[in-house]
């Protein structure tokens, strides 16, 4: 299989295509805007993918390597993030309303200003995550207490 090189530049159809035939190492992907509303990535990884305003709103993106990944302003509305390893992550005013991120690793992870609304962070761990002005309104905390 080909292996995609740190900031190339790849259409959504070809990375779908790709997906489907087995790949699932897509490090450093370019994707910045894209829409993947509803896409099944389950299992990808998407290590240091810049991924800046792209609309993953409802993905399966369970156990998804998104380590370093910059995800500022990207809309993870309901996305299934179940798993996932966010380590480092750039989530800067991301939206992640509704979003599943339990047992998520939210290690260093830039939240800041991030909108986790009813999220779900059960189990999740955000040791040292970066969370100034990050909304948590009717959030599933790790320890599954819910923040009012």
């Amino acid at each position: 299989m080909q292996e995609v090189l740190l900031n190339n530049a790849l259409n959504v159809d070809d990375l779908l295509k790709r997906y489907q035939a087995g790949e699932r190492n897509f490090k450093g992907i370019n994707l910045i805007g894209s829409y993947l509303n509803g896409v099944n990535l389950s299992g990808a990884s998407l290590k240091g993918a810049s991924l800046s305003e792209v609309d993953l709103s409802r993905a399966n993106l369970m156990g998804v390597d998104l380590t370093e990944a910059s995800l500022v302003r990207a809309n993870l509305t309901g996305a299934n993030l179940t798993g996932a390893n966010l380590s480092g992550a750039n989530l800067f005013e991301a939206k992640l309303t509704g979003a599943q991120l339990d047992g998520a690793i939210l290690k260093m992870a830039d939240l800041i200003d991030a909108d986790c609304t009813a999220a779900n962070l059960e189990g999740a761990n955000l040791y040292g995550a970066y969370m100034m002005g990050t909304l948590l309104q009717g959030a599933i905390m790790p320890d599954g207490t819910i923040n009012g």
